[in-house]
């Protein structure tokens, strides 16, 4: 089981380095091509990549579509900024740093809240049974995403400050391997690696995100491509809720298709996917005022280096 994990988690690292390699070809926007930014953990993208459904449709309108692989949302940002991809999915952390940063995208939707999709997880015989208990702890986090605004806000909530810990920047897969080795005290992580560490090796859930965060993931496009291209956006978005709806009616059967595709046991994939809404809708104002929040809270820690204003990365009808 730990071979299998291992191995999914080194097919995301590579991924990465695919992107790298095809940043060069496709710099620039092209009216016959559609790339995808993906995340294998990201269940919605990876199953409407294996079923081809987007690929069908594009194709009687001349476009061609390519998928494009990354480890985590930060990095999937850079290969939006960079012209690698014209649309992809994150979670709610990844976007506000890279507008602080300056990149060119825009929010063209969200999936409904999963709070509980993302978590602080402890080793099975650990001493730590509150959050308060991780005061000077080491606590093992992949920088700049959902799960970064997940333990600020879980550490304010139990009366500690960001501070209060000594972070260790790790992507997924360094982090676990940290993390079994007990060279930190804590992981803050989401699933299905959550998951898989819960089935795996008996991690136990120190606190998720229930009652402390929304944990959105959002769908987002290079500008130029979304102002030129809303009749794409939109066939993406029919195609994804489709691909929701389906999953929420097939929980086991969605499971099953996306095991072999992230190397994990299909009882790992279905406790993940039962913790996300897998409910796509376009971007709202509500969504957007939430989302300030965020940007303001790492604003004043100090973790983006200028106050920004998400409403300056949505479609101009939502300005």
């Amino acid at each position: 089981m730990k071979r299998q994990f291992l191995k999914a988690i080194l097919g995301l690292a590579a991924g990465l380095a695919i992107a790298a390699v095809w940043q060069p070809v496709f710099a620039e926007y092209n009216p016959k091509l559609l790339r995808i930014g993906f995340q294998k953990s990201a269940s919605l993208l990876t199953l409407l990549k294996a079923q081809g459904a987007v690929e069908k449709r594009l194709a009687a309108q001349g476009l061609e579509v390519k998928w494009v692989e990354f480890p985590a949302g930060p990095q999937l940002l850079e290969g939006l900024n960079v012209g690698a991809i014209d649309f992809g999915y994150v979670g709610e952390a990844p976007p506000v740093f890279a507008q602080a940063a300056g990149a060119n995208f825009v929010y063209v939707g969200y999936e409904e809240p999963a709070p509980t999709a993302e978590a602080v997880l402890v080793p099975k015989g650990s001493a730590i049974k509150t959050v308060a208990d991780l005061k000077g702890r080491k606590v093992a986090l992949n920088k700049g995403s959902n799960v970064h605004y997940l333990l600020v806000k879980l550490l304010e909530k139990n009366g500690l400050k960001y501070a209060d810990v000594q972070p260790v920047f790790l992507p997924p897969a360094d982090a676990r391997a940290a993390f079994e080795r007990g060279s930190v005290d804590a992981w803050v992580i989401w699933d299905p690696y959550t998951a898989a560490a819960e089935k795996q090796i008996e991690a136990r859930i120190l606190a998720d995100g229930k009652g402390v965060v929304n944990n959105y993931a959002f769908f987002l496009a290079e500008r130029e491509f979304a102002s030129k291209r809303p009749e794409v956006i939109s066939l993406l978005f029919e195609e994804l809720q489709k691909q929701g709806q389906w999953i929420i009616r097939n929980y086991p059967a969605a499971a099953a298709q996306l095991a072999p595709l992230q190397g994990l046991d299909p009882a790992v994939v279905e406790l993940s996917i039962r913790r996300y809404s897998n409910v796509v809708k376009p971007i709202t104002d509500q969504v957007l005022a939430e989302q300030q929040k965020l940007a303001d809270t790492f604003f004043e820690l100090k973790l983006i280096p200028k106050e920004i204003k998400v409403r300056e990365a949505a479609l101009p009808g939502k300005r």
